[in-house]
């Protein structure tokens, strides 16, 4: 309906902007369609495709401007297409009503944990790790989170981020070229998963498409633009 557009749209564009600079935009994009009253598993299909189109052009910029270093971050999309392409699957499983329980229980738990990182951008430690067991880390966190991206979703973006500027010790650069490579293919692969199964509103789908690449276009320009 008009409403569900009016509601869903605004707010895509503000996930977009905010997913593109510290991620965690399905945090606001995912209420947004349940919300407006669009079944679950719709709603993660048809969020699955917004943010999918979004990310891909916050994931092009970076990569135009040299933040992501395809040499490593070819194994991470691999891992994370195995591991959305399971997550996805797995929610395909589970009912609308348990999965909307879990979301009562999972989302205010994620929207605390993404809130109270005070040192998203502190740099000091980056590099102080051997490259193996850098990699070695990064490679497990395509996996991991991944997997969460296809399944559920939200905070995807700042859990990579989290994970690699404070365990992989990556630079803030870095980390967000790789995160958002990493979050394109696993939005791809549960894309895909999601199409096969018919779960997705392409009228809605491609109204909010349009909102995340505004937003993501902005946010990744003003992570560039000012770090």
């Amino acid at each position: 309906t008009i409403l569900q557009f009016i509601i869903v749209c605004p707010m895509v564009f503000l996930a977009g902007f905010v997913d593109a600079i510290a991620g965690g935009g399905g945090l606001i994009s995912l209420p947004a369609y349940l919300i407006a009253g669009v079944p679950t598993h719709m709603a993660l299909g048809t969020n699955k495709m917004s943010s999918m189109m979004g990310t891909a052009i916050a994931t092009g910029r970076f990569a135009k401007n040299g933040y992501i270093q395809f040499k490593k971050v070819v194994w991470f999309i691999v891992a994370a297409l195995i591991g959305s392409s399971i997550g996805s699957n797995l929610t395909l499983l589970v009912s609308d009503k348990i999965l909307q329980y879990m979301m009562i229980v999972i989302l205010p738990i994620v929207a605390f944990y993404v809130m109270r990182n005070k040192k998203m951008g502190d740099d000091s430690l980056a590099g102080t790790l051997p490259e193996r067991k850098s990699f070695l880390i990064a490679l497990a966190s395509a996996l991991i989170i991944g997997s969460y991206d296809g399944f559920y979703g939200p905070g995807t973006g700042t859990f990579l981020l989290l994970v690699l500027t404070g365990a992989a010790r990556y630079t803030m650069k870095e980390a967000a070229g790789t995160t958002k490579a990493i979050n394109l293919s696993s939005n791809v692969a549960a894309f895909v998963t999601f199409v096969i199964h018919g779960k997705i509103i392409y009228t809605l789908g491609l109204a909010t498409a349009i909102c995340s690449i505004l937003g993501n276009y902005i946010g990744s320009g003003l992570v560039m633009g000012n770090g």
